[in-house]
């Protein structure tokens, strides 16, 4: 019989989704996003096609998830459809960059809300602390690091949608802001400026693979892995939409142009600066899921090499309750020294754009596996295969080409971190 204290529970996974998702790129990007585009209707198309992208990602995800339950993300799957080096490079750049990068930044956004409010600790500081704070929590067991989260998701949940509700009703005087479209938006639309600003979005959006990071820690995850990808995918959408327009709606774009700090400046217009600050902390609260479900998933991949490579056998070293401690300490020990060194919106455009490059890998891999392993055991098919995982090669293709012609710095550094995952995959070879 399996011991329920060493699984999460599927709420406890479905939470991992929502907390992973909803962070960093729905309270920071949307000032980036107008610095190139104004319109309320493109802005709101942004977020629904960011949306309709994850949810067929999701839905690809989930075939591979039920067919090889096992943790490790892409490093389990790419490793079986391709090769293992595609495999080890794909759970090197998950780890790296995938975890430990937006670990960082979220920890410097929730510190920028709350010292936007309370400026009595440094920004980076502050990360670091609670970097510290949430792997302490997570090393102890899945209870302990379940229970704690699905806590602080249900919070995030509720003050999200207390924030939205009061900000609609509130506001006493609306921007003047039309989310019709007209002929010029569909010009946008086409634009590389749009492309260009949904890898803002579809890194908002990234986390939604993140329940495959701990499936072999899912209770029955074949039945359920499916459902908890699906319903946190379609879940956040629907709350991006809503925090965006809430956004456009009650603040002028002219002051959120090029800021991070989008909720705070919303909040503000509402319930000036008193009820601001309020919002301000409230706001940050939000963000300590999305570093907590990073913490969680993370490090399943760094694990999942170590048990497949000696030079790395220490990071797949679990305590007495089956906890990876040493790979969350690597992971969060890789953050701190993001939140050191990094730069914000580098750090965005970057990271979209390296795992954007894995994800479209594989989901590539769903229409690959069918034809290299048609009699796999697969207890779930893909919602309309093959349309759903070629839509979102196509959409997600699209945004990875205008990036590499508009961020020609970032494409180059998400290479060279590709090169030296292949790097180190040979060096690990020569001590197997």
């Amino acid at each position: 019989m399996v011991n329920s204290s060493k699984k999460y529970t599927t709420r406890s996974a479905t939470s991992v989704i929502v907390a992973n998702m909803i962070g960093t790129g729905v309270f920071a990007s949307l000032g980036f996003q107008l610095l190139e585009i104004q319109s309320g209707f493109v802005i709101l198309m942004l977020w629904a096609i960011g949306g309709i992208t994850a949810l067929c990602g999701a839905l690809s995800y989930a075939e591979l998830g039920s067919a090889m339950p096992q943790s490790g993300g892409e490093y389990n799957f790419l490793t079986k459809i391709y090769h293992p080096i595609v495999g080890f490079v794909t759970g090197w750049v998950s780890t790296t960059i995938g975890f430990a990068a937006p670990v960082a930044v979220v920890s410097i956004l929730f510190a920028g809300y709350f010292t936007s409010v309370y400026d009595i600790v440094d920004e980076k500081i502050l990360a670091v602390a609670l970097i510290i704070i949430l792997t302490a929590i997570h090393v102890t067991n899945h209870k302990n690091s379940g229970g704690f989260h699905q806590l602080l998701t249900f919070l995030k949940l509720v003050l999200i949608i207390a924030f939205s509700g009061f900000a609609y009703f509130m506001v006493q005087q609306p921007q003047d802001i039309s989310f019709m479209p007209n002929t010029k938006d569909f010009d946008i639309v086409f634009s590389g400026s749009f492309a260009v600003s949904l890898i803002f979005v579809n890194y908002a959006y990234m986390g939604w693979n993140s329940a495959t990071y701990i499936s072999s820690e899912v209770e029955n995850p074949q039945k359920n892995l499916p459902k908890i990808l699906i319903l946190g995918t379609i879940t956040v959408a629907i709350l991006y939409v809503l925090l965006n327009f809430i956004f456009l709606y009650v603040a002028p774009i002219s002051e959120m142009m090029g800021v991070k700090e989008i909720g705070y400046i919303a909040a503000k217009h509402v319930f000036g600066p008193e009820g601001a600050a309020i919002m301000g902390v409230s706001l940050s609260i939000v963000l300590i899921s999305t570093v907590s479900a990073m913490t969680m998933a993370g490090p399943r991949a760094f694990q999942a090499i170590g048990r497949d490579y000696k030079v790395f056998n220490f990071l797949a070293h679990t305590n007495n309750n089956d906890i990876p401690v040493n790979a969350i300490l690597l992971q969060s020990g890789l953050s701190i020294l993001f939140v050191i060194t990094s730069s914000f919106e580098f750090i965005l455009v970057f990271a979209g754009f390296t795992l954007g490059v894995s994800n479209f890998a594989t989901v590539l891999g769903v229409l690959v596996l069918r034809k290299t392993q048609p009699d796999l055991y697969r207890p779930y098919l893909t919602w309309l295969y093959p349309v759903t995982p070629i839509l979102y090669l196509c959409l997600m293709g699209w945004t990875l080409v205008y990036i590499v012609f508009d961020k020609p710095q970032e494409a180059l550094m998400s290479l060279i971190v590709f090169v030296l995952g292949i790097i180190m995959y040979f060096v690990s070879k020569q001590f197997d």
